[in-house]
């Protein structure tokens, strides 16, 4: 699939997968985690990224995915740990 930005946008506004509310994070190009507080505050990086701009390519999302039960999920933004659906006590 083609992560567009209209998707990113789209996942912005569903930090939380449904039904479940299990919690979701986004996955950059390079692998890393990113959380949706991170995501929401580089939204415009973000999507310059998404569409193409050469200066912004560290911020580019290529999916969105949940946390299911890593606990060490660790945001590459803001390196606050990102939840997760059934690893937190």
């Amino acid at each position: 699939m083609n992560y567009t930005a209209e998707t990113f946008l789209a996942d912005l506004a569903a930090p939380y997968a449904w039904p479940g509310g299990y919690p979701r994070y986004f996955i950059c190009a390079d692998g890393e985690a990113l959380s949706f507080p991170e995501a929401e505050h580089n939204k415009t990086l973000i999507v310059d990224a998404i569409n193409g701009d050469p200066f912004n390519s560290e911020w580019r999302v290529v999916g969105c995915e949940i946390n299911w039960e890593d606990q060490d999920l660790i945001c590459v933004s803001s390196g606050e740990r990102i939840q997760s659906a059934y690893g937190d006590d």
